[in-house]
């Protein structure tokens, strides 16, 4: 009886073990034949928010293989390293699209790609915000959403200079942009961040456009070396 236990064990642990090598197998050949599909379309996707804020007939780089890192608590709303992609027409950098974080949405961090462009001495243009990731209420914080509403697209072509700096807040802080029937926390969070990120943008220009680049196809994007906060303290 007892042989014929081990026995019976025996071959379904050979059973579950082939079985399980054949599901491997299975995993393996799914992820090879479809990484590559997967990696153009992440790659689709993220210059399509790219267009969304920055004109694509501005530049003539490839943007989404261009960026720097870059970490600034102060002005950009976290200690982890954000991406920066850089707009280039003729090797002269003309925009870049600015992950930031909002760290004070009324239901935790709103993540914002800011897309900015230098005007004129000084002053620098919106050229786009979208937001990226949110968990604010529905109904009420969430209008930041482009999906839900288009307050967001006031930002665009907005110009920003430290003399005008006052008026980058919502409308119940004396500033220029609408807030929310009962929700200002989530629009004041947006509209803070937007102005750090373009005076981060103002401050570390040379910076930004000089920076190896972290972005090229040969070498993905990676958490490493990231711009330290330069001129914005």
């Amino acid at each position: 009886m007892t042989k014929s236990i081990q026995h019976t064990m025996s071959k379904n642990g050979l059973i579950l073990a082939v079985f399980a090598l054949a599901t491997t197998g299975l995993i393996a050949l799914t992820y090879f034949g479809t990484k590559d599909q997967i990696a153009i379309q992440q790659q689709q996707k993220l210059l399509s928010i790219l267009h969304a804020v920055i004109d694509e007939n501005a530049y003539d780089n490839a943007i989404q293989f261009d960026c720097a890192l870059v970490t600034s608590k102060s002005f950009l709303g976290s200690d982890e390293p954000h991406h920066v992609y850089r707009a280039t027409k003729l090797g002269q950098g003309v925009a870049a699209a600015i992950e930031t974080t909002a760290p004070d949405g009324y239901s935790g961090k709103i993540e914002i790609v800011v897309g900015v462009t230098h005007f004129e001495t000084g002053t620098a243009k919106v050229t786009g915000v979208r937001v990226l990731e949110h968990k604010e209420t529905p109904g009420l914080g969430d209008k930041i959403d482009l999906r839900v509403s288009n307050w967001v697209l006031d930002f665009d072509n907005q110009i920003f200079s430290p003399e005008i700096a006052p008026n980058w807040a919502v409308k119940k802080d004396g500033g220029q942009f609408d807030q929310f029937t009962g929700a200002t926390v989530t629009p004041r969070a947006v509209v803070k961040a937007v102005k750090l990120s373009v005076e981060y943008f103002l401050a570390n220009q040379d910076a930004i456009f000089n920076a190896p680049n972290a972005c090229n196809a040969e070498n993905p994007p990676k958490i490493s070396d990231p711009i330290g906060e330069q001129n914005n303290e």
